[in-house]
């Protein structure tokens, strides 16, 4: 096994979010056996609501800057797409200068190195040690500042827009009853529909940062049949959300960009803990978080756009054909080792794991400690999703398959023959011999790296890639390891 570790200017107003309305009046069936039959001491309250006095005064509410979404209910159209693309592959420059870009050493002006922690250079201002970029005094500009920024972002807002659209689309198709049955309350409803709401301020804010050219709302085909398939797909989603922006949000020109852009991305990772645990699983396995390239979130993102308008910005970002996992394991089931080849709702690549098994195979309903994967603040396994060591089977699809918006993108590599299995989580990347068994087909063993002592690397969602090589990279230059991927794929490792 093969081991590559690393250690490694008015656009904005300050907006106070009030809580969405309810999508349901109330909840029942919400009773909680199994608690502590200790009663509190002391007379019982007799007074509700606000009943203290404090000093305030009368004021007027300043309007505030328009949204590109307003809140939106009820059923959206949805499902994949029929007709015929009128273009095909991503945007082109007029221009490419290279296949690939060839590994550089070091910057030659990263010669910085303090021995004993005294200042080295005079200070510009009190208190305000010499260096750092955006500190002299020039004014912010909050736009994007070269193509890199304008791709990177407008791949953000694509995310963002899918992430408005799909946490409506589950609270309107799915019941108060339906939530209830997967132990989720009518308070958690409120909570993902808020969560719609912020994503109405981040698609604001990429919309603004990138002008008129900023890409609008698509039409979306999803993945899920029933709450818990919703909820895991939410989860993986925003995991790539995520991960997508930590990949390239230090590599921007314009770094004022990346400011704003770091702040939407912590409530992005607030969600996808959140989504875990409503799903049962452990919310924050990990000790760092990923970063990913934006061509590996545009092919985990692209299959679930069915359609666009016509005059829609396209993007530059290479599709990846998809990387299956065979045994992908199941966080519904008692036993995730007895999960069933291919127990996923679909075949794209993120496709939420099949909640639809037999209820006594289900861990839901399970009060058993170690073993019960109802909604919780933390859950701890007994018998974990997957293992250093274990077999892990893989197909994966051939390149020229038609995905995305209007089926207008196509899948491609440049890469040779699948000789490694990439894993890329946290701050490690780690590369396994592939075993080819047959066409398009084979397996690996889960690698039993850490990133530091006590924290296995592979863990969480996480990413795996089919490669040709094993090249030495690192999170801040991963990007470079795309000339070399045969194929993408999601793996649900704790």
């Amino acid at each position: 096994m093969l081991t590559r570790t690393f250690y490694s200017s008015t656009l904005f107003s300050a907006l106070a979010a009030a809580a969405p309305t309810p999508q349901v009046p109330g909840y029942t069936n919400a009773d909680a056996s199994g608690l502590s039959n200790q009663l509190p001491t002391g007379p019982v309250a007799t007074v509700f609501g606000p009943d203290s006095q404090v000093s305030a005064i009368e004021i007027s509410v300043a309007s505030a800057p328009p949204r590109k979404s307003s809140d939106v209910t009820g059923v959206t159209s949805h499902g994949p797409f029929s007709g015929t693309p009128t273009t095909s592959g991503a945007v082109m420059a007029n221009a490419t200068l290279a296949q690939s870009i060839a590994p550089l050493p070091p910057n030659p002006t990263a010669t910085y190195y303090n021995v004993n922690g005294t200042l080295l250079n005079p200070a510009p201002a009190p208190y305000t040690p010499a260096g750092g970029l955006g500190t002299n005094g020039t004014e912010p500009r909050y736009m994007v500042n070269s193509d890199f920024d304008f791709e990177s972002i407008a791949l953000g807002l694509y995310q963002e827009w899918i992430e408005l659209d799909l946490f409506n689309n589950g609270l309107a198709i799915f019941s108060d009853e339906d939530f209830l049955a997967e132990g989720l309350t009518a308070e958690d409803r409120t909570y993902i529909a808020f969560m719609a709401i912020q994503e109405t301020g981040h698609a604001t804010l990429l919309s603004n940062m990138l002008g008129e050219a900023a890409p609008v709302q698509c039409t979306y085909n999803y993945p899920y049949r029933t709450v818990r398939e919703f909820i895991d797909f939410n989860q993986k989603l925003t995991r790539w959300g995520e991960s997508g922006v930590w990949g390239f949000i230090n590599h921007l020109d314009a770094r004022e960009v990346g400011q704003m852009l770091s702040q939407s991305i912590a409530t992005e990772a607030r969600q996808q803990m959140s989504f875990r645990q409503m799903l049962g699983l452990h919310p924050q396995p990990v000790w760092f978080e990923t970063g990913i390239p934006q061509s590996w979130a545009w092919t985990y993102l692209a299959p679930y756009i069915s359609s666009c308008p016509e005059s829609q910005t396209r993007l530059a970002w290479q599709n990846f054909p998809v990387l299956h996992i065979v045994n992908q394991p199941n966080p519904n089931r008692l036993s995730p080792n007895d999960t069933k080849p291919y127990e996923v709702s679909g075949n794209r690549t993120a496709d939420p794991s099949d909640s639809l098994i037999p209820s006594d195979e289900s861990c839901l309903n399970l009060n058993v400690t170690g073993y019960n994967c109802g909604p919780g603040i933390t859950r701890n396994r007994s018998e974990p999703l997957s293992f250093p060591g274990k077999q892990v089977n893989l197909t994966w699809d051939a390149p020229g398959q038609y995905v995305g918006p209007n089926n207008s993108y196509v899948t491609s590599t440049s890469a040779g023959s699948p000789q490694f299995v990439a894993w890329v989580s946290q701050l490690n990347l780690t590369y396994t011999p592939l075993i080819v068994t047959g066409v398009n087909a084979g397996f690996t063993y889960q690698p039993a790296s850490a990133v530091y002592e006590g924290d296995p690397a592979v863990n969480g969602t996480m990413f795996v890639a089919l490669t040709d090589a094993d090249l030495l990279l690192t999170p801040f230059n991963l990007s470079m390891i795309n000339p070399h991927v045969v194929a993408l794929g999601l793996y649900q490792a704790g």
